[in-house]
């Protein structure tokens, strides 16, 4: 296996993990989350709650795609989702140091994305 086949996997897994993770949070309803969802959006703990599941089986569904086959345009909606959840903390009232720590978040699906898209 080539050095570059291994940091595909190596972030492939790395990808997943992190969607998958998230993800199952989200669909067992993490209270924090219906919280800032319902703090952005104006939508009671029902609706937060939904959407936050609806969240959840997307994340999932991500990390299955990108453990199978990864897709570039998917990748970078990842990065961007990163992007956003990461945010989301001090935008709640977090610290900064709190999007800080999950740079990994965005930086491994966009790092992903471009070493794909050098292989084309």
């Amino acid at each position: 296996m080539t050095d570059d086949k291994k940091i595909e996997w190596l972030l492939r897994v790395g990808v997943a993990g992190e969607f998958v993770g998230h993800g199952l949070l989200a669909i067992e309803g993490k209270k924090d989350w219906v919280g800032w969802i319902s703090q952005l959006t104006h939508a009671d703990a029902a609706t937060a709650t939904t959407l936050l599941l609806a969240i959840g089986i997307a994340d999932v569904i991500l990390a299955l795609v990108v453990l199978l086959r990864p897709v570039r345009p998917l990748l970078l909606w990842m990065a961007a989702w990163g992007f956003w959840t990461a945010l989301v903390r001090p935008i709640v009232g977090q610290s900064w140091l709190d999007f800080v720590e999950r740079s990994a978040n965005w930086a491994a699906p966009m790092s992903l994305y471009y070493l794909l898209r050098t292989k084309k």
